[in-house]
């Protein structure tokens, strides 16, 4: 790879990688080395084909399919041992406002959720993705992702019961 498109990568990978690291933790629920490790393997990845990414209209969009599918191969073959601590470690304070404990509400019935469950909720709703650009990145139908969508929210809503509720500002 020539010098030029080693910068190009560079300056992609910089501005990308918080963002990436964003969803992966929304995808490992709230578990950072795990959302460490994907976005690394995302960023793997993404440099060894490089050359043939940068003619893509949509890099980043690109980035975010190859999270989403390293995280669904990385739950195939996860061992049924391995599971994330229940405390996080101490993150200094939140930004923007954000109501930590709405947060950790959120991570923790996410995680509850099946894999290709949590992956579709993060993709639609957090990466405001269409559901044809959702179904590509899950290599899944619409009519599936609509159906997945809808059942995952069940889920969630089910498992927040009237939990969420406390949180809201009427």
């Amino acid at each position: 790879m020539g010098q030029g498109r080693r910068d190009g990568f560079r300056e992609f990978a910089a501005g990308r990688s918080g963002h990436l690291y964003r969803s992966a933790c929304l995808l490992a629920s709230g578990d950072t080395h795990l959302a460490e490790d994907l976005v690394q393997e995302t960023l793997g990845r993404m440099y060894l084909r490089w050359g043939r990414i940068s003619r893509i209209d949509n890099p980043a969009a690109y980035a975010q399919t190859v999270l989403v599918r390293a995280f669904l191969t990385h739950q195939r073959r996860r061992s049924a041992g391995e599971r994330p601590v229940g405390e996080f470690p101490d993150s200094g304070a939140p930004a923007g406002g954000a109501d930590p404990e709405l947060r950790l509400t959120l991570l923790q019935a996410l995680g509850r959720l099946a894999p290709k469950d949590r992956a579709v909720l993060v993709l639609r709703y957090w990466e405001d993705r269409s559901v044809e650009e959702t179904a590509d990145a899950m290599n899944s139908s619409s009519a599936a992702v609509r159906t997945r969508t809808s059942r995952a929210l069940a889920r969630l809503r089910e498992q927040l019961g009237g939990s969420l509720a406390a949180f809201a500002d009427l």
